[in-house]
């Protein structure tokens, strides 16, 4: 007829119809004919494969519907100290944060909603972490902390410090409240302070580096009682390195770096007393000085090494001297010494010569070779 309106709702559809723009009911599948001669009604159609009610019409359903609605929806109405689990056909599908009020179709889809309170713990349930990771959306709706081996991490929430968290993986809501985790590496780190300029106590301008290892023993107090406890230490070992490098003189650095780095580690170790931090060593890698002054020190060490030289060579030769006196004291004495010294004497000779002919004999030879003062 002309004043009848045909209405068709598909099997993944419902209906809402409204009379002079206010609800009236749900439309199932079927067909419908409707009598509307002033043109009073309006039918929208909503697809339910996304059970997600779309409308903005939500709160006046719900006032309207009352006991009703949970035959058509499923009512999703969060409380501010909650958060939603959104499950479809028992998969964990989204999250609603704090406060939400949302409409979900029944029909196609089951759609299941679990509150989670935010009032006992921040942390999220290791298997929903795994789902929302899946899903990409474990960022959008929590803080993901990953703490590695030979560390620690610290939990603040609200700017205080609530927990300290072991190796492993968390996650914590972030709704309400502002979350933050900071990871504090235990291992044993190194830590390098180059290009000091320095004066010694004798007024010597030389550059110096300095290698420090350190490892963190409280990750609490190395976090709350210095604002950047690496920054720190490097300022502590500059100011160590200064007052013990300007207490010396250069022959003193240079003689005894031993006790050069004992007395930077004694300071750096009593001024990080009770932050949290230890330091294993202390040691100075580097003694680089101007370039006059290493002409000066080069030419130091070369007179002093001549010096000694030549103190070797007269000791030497003194004891050549003495040796000399000595073996002619005995050769004075023997004459069969004599004779041995006469024949070793010719045999060095003998053995410079290719062709030797002796006129008579041996004693012709001797007395040729060697005069010899009876």
């Amino acid at each position: 007829m002309f004043w009848t309106k045909r209405v068709v709702i598909g099997d993944g559809e419902r209906g809402l119809l409204y009379r002079n723009r206010r609800f009236e009911r749900v439309l199932a599948p079927g067909v419908y004919k409707l009598f509307d001669p002033l043109n009073r009604l309006a039918v929208t159609v909503h697809a339910i494969a996304k059970p997600e009610y779309a409308g903005n019409d939500a709160d006046v359903l719900i006032a309207q519907m009352g006991a009703g609605l949970s035959a058509h929806f499923t009512l999703a109405d969060i409380g501010m100290q909650q958060v939603g689990l959104v499950s479809k056909n028992g998969k964990l599908d989204d999250v609603l944060a704090p406060g939400t009020r949302k409409l979900y179709w029944q029909g196609l889809v089951q759609v299941d909603v679990r509150m989670v309170s935010l009032a006992d713990s921040l942390e999220v349930d290791a298997a929903v972490v795994k789902r929302l990771r899946q899903l990409g959306s474990l960022a959008k709706v929590a803080v993901a902390v990953d703490v590695p081996m030979e560390s620690a991490g610290l939990l603040f929430i609200d700017g205080k410090l609530v927990r300290t968290l072991d190796a492993g993986a968390y996650a914590f809501w972030n709704f309400q409240k502002n979350v933050f985790a900071e990871v504090i590496d235990l291992r044993v780190q190194s830590l390098e302070v180059s290009g000091q300029e320095l004066l010694t106590k004798d007024k010597v301008s030389l550059r110096v580096n300095l290698a420090a290892s350190l490892h963190v023993t409280d990750p609490v107090a190395a976090r709350t009682k210095v604002a950047k406890y690496g920054d720190h230490l490097y300022r502590e070992l500059q100011y160590g390195l200064r007052k013990v490098v300007s207490a010396k003189t250069l022959d003193e650095l240079l003689g005894d770096k031993a006790s050069l780095d004992a007395d930077i580690f004694a300071y750096v170790r009593g001024q990080l007393t009770g932050l949290g931090i230890e330091v294993l060593g202390v040691g100075v890698k580097d003694v680089i000085l101007p370039g006059e002054m290493k002409d000066i020190l080069n030419g130091v060490v070369q007179a002093e090494k001549t010096a000694q030289a030549n103190v070797i060579r007269r000791r030497e030769e003194a004891n050549a001297t003495r040796s000399l006196l000595n073996t002619a004291r005995l050769i004075e004495e023997s004459p069969v010494l004599m004779r041995l010294k006469e024949l070793e004497a010719l045999e060095k000779v003998t053995e410079k010569i290719d062709k030797l002919t002796v006129f008579g004999g041996l004693d012709g030879v001797l007395t040729q070779l060697v005069s010899l003062k009876q």
